[in-house]
């Protein structure tokens, strides 16, 4: 009895891992795109809309996985990067997949790095409702100016004050019979935050985070 069940529950196990709890969370996938430009190596970078969320800041193409519409994280990138970009996907060579981001506030990046053949950024019809504009940087520039790194604090609260000044309780320490040490607010760890102060725009967030993994990936940086 005990390995029959052995047997099934290894049945039942998935052939590739995944992240405990992804439902929770705001899954996304990103194309990291590779340009040869005046014979270098360069990022391609969208500056998003000013009206849509997050505006005016630099990030890669994506968005929201779609399960409707998307098989695999894969094509999320795809997509969002032919909508966004107006580029054919047979221009589009995956290289291979990076690391997955998952983010304290909620967001799981799925993260494939691609070399796009285009001789000129003027190839590119941008979603203007979704893109302001597009500019690249060669990868040597990151290698030589490495990011400026912050922190952002993390707090655990197992209640809060809402808007209208009433207590919310999220976890009811008292009534599960908790310790007592679970009601405080709880700071566990400091969030790194890498920055790349390159004029006239600010390259951070989790943008500059794949940056930052990918060149110290490269050039062995440690």
């Amino acid at each position: 009895m005990g390995k029959s069940l052995v047997h099934q529950l290894q049945k039942k196990l998935p052939e590739k891992h995944d992240i405990l709890g992804r439902e929770e969370y705001f899954s996304s996938a990103v194309l990291v795109p590779l340009v040869m430009l005046d014979s270098k190596l360069q990022f391609l970078f969208e500056k998003r809309a000013p009206h849509i969320k997050q505006g005016s800041e630099i990030c890669f193409p994506g968005g929201h996985y779609d399960a409707e519409v998307d098989v695999a994280y894969l094509d999320t990138a795809l997509r969002e990067t032919e909508e966004e970009l107006g580029i054919s996907r047979d221009l589009i060579e995956i290289i291979g997949q990076l690391d997955t981001i998952v983010s304290p506030r909620g967001i799981i990046v799925e993260c494939f790095l691609a070399h796009i053949t285009i001789e000129s950024l003027d190839q590119l019809t941008l979603d203007r409702e979704e893109v302001d504009e597009v500019f690249t940087v060669p990868v040597t520039w990151f290698q030589q100016n490495p990011p400026d790194i912050y922190r952002t604090r993390v707090e655990i609260q197992s209640s809060y004050i809402d808007g209208d000044g009433s207590r919310r309780v999220l976890l009811p320490v008292d009534e599960l019979g908790l310790p007592q040490r679970y009601k405080k607010n709880r700071s566990e760890w400091l969030h790194r935050v890498a920055v790349y102060q390159r004029k006239p725009d600010i390259i951070w967030g989790l943008t500059a985070a794949v940056v930052d993994n990918l060149i110290r990936k490269i050039f062995s940086v440690q």
